[in-house]
């Protein structure tokens, strides 16, 4: 069983509490260990906007507010990961498996999440015949 290093959960804060139950149950159901980077939990406008500049969201910050920004009651409703495979790893299977435990700690736990593989844009990258959606490393609250 894996655990979520100290760094992984101090990038947690300001994530909805029901996205950080869910993060704390996958780590446990998780197959491949993994954790969450500086920017994979609650963004401030500006860091938003320097990683919209660098194509890594289509959120700009101000006019279209991503997410990861505080919501009406403070909290960031989305929440970044990557594999830790021998090392940070943002290949596709890697993160798929990570997935398939936030998704099953959501059903356990009763919340509604989406996971960002499964979206579909002219951005997917299909490898071996499986296309995979444009943001593999995300998941997001359903309200």
């Amino acid at each position: 069983m894996y655990t979520l290093s100290t760094n992984s959960k101090l990038h947690r804060e300001g994530v909805d509490p029901r996205l950080i139950e869910i993060s704390d149950l996958a780590i446990t159901l998780s197959v491949i260990d993994f954790g969450h980077d500086k920017h994979g939990g609650l963004r401030t406008d500006e860091e938003q906007y320097e990683l919209y500049l660098k194509q890594k969201s289509k959120c700009d910050g101000y006019r279209r507010r991503g997410n990861h920004q505080a919501a009406s009651d403070g909290y960031g409703k989305a929440l970044d990961f990557y594999a830790y495979v021998g090392g940070t790893s943002y290949e596709h299977h890697h993160l798929a498996m990570v997935a398939c435990a936030f998704l099953q700690a959501a059903s356990i736990l009763g919340h509604r999440i989406k996971w960002g593989g499964l979206w579909k844009s002219d951005k997917c990258k299909i490898i071996n015949g499986v296309a995979y959606g444009w943001d593999m490393p995300h998941i997001e609250l359903i309200d």
